[in-house]
């Protein structure tokens, strides 16, 4: 064997005694009981809070006249479309036909963003309050019930079914922050 292969053999030697050493040290400091984990579906836990199903209800009677005037731009550029595909269109018919629809789906377009950027701005809102609120709520449960470690689900390859605080979670939200 060459002196470099025996250098080499004898720094594998060194660094796997260093490792089993410091791997010792770190299981003979840790003590006591397993830590007690438990598994939660985070963002199934926040949808089902009752804020969140108010919030969600107000958006929707907040965006529906938005919505509806969208719907009955969609049902204008269908009734355009229509009179363009008749037979024996005159000229200028035909160009005041596309003239009203480029204006029409101009306004559907920015009604639509203007819909969407708005809706999404207001859910992240609520959805970012509700996550922090809820991360509060699963913090005060997990020390109530002496739960070192809370692990979301979507992290995680396989559990029992009894580790799981889903629904725990959502109701001790739903105490700590009823729906107004």
């Amino acid at each position: 064997m060459k002196a470099s292969n025996l250098t080499c053999l004898k720094w594998r030697s060194v660094l796997l005694l260093t490792a089993l050493t410091a791997f010792s040290a770190v299981a003979q400091t840790v003590s006591g009981p397993p830590p007690r984990v438990a598994i939660i579906n985070a963002q199934k836990a926040v949808a089902d809070t009752q804020e969140i199903k108010k919030a969600q209800a107000t958006l929707e009677a907040k965006y529906r006249p938005r919505q509806e005037a969208i719907a009955t731009l969609q049902q204008q550029l269908q009734s355009i479309q229509q009179q363009m595909n008749a037979p024996n269109q005159t000229p200028e018919k035909e160009a005041q036909l596309r003239s009203d629809g480029t204006l029409k789906q101009k306004q559907l377009q920015r009604l639509s963003e203007d819909l969407q950027a708005d809706v999404n701005a207001e859910r992240q809102d609520i959805l970012g309050r509700a996550g922090r609120q809820m991360a509060e709520a699963v913090k005060q449960l997990a020390e109530s019930r002496g739960i070192d470690v809370v692990i979301d689900v979507t992290n995680t390859i396989y559990y029992k079914p009894a580790l799981d605080i889903t629904a725990e979670a959502t109701a001790a939200y739903d105490k700590a922050y009823p729906a107004k």
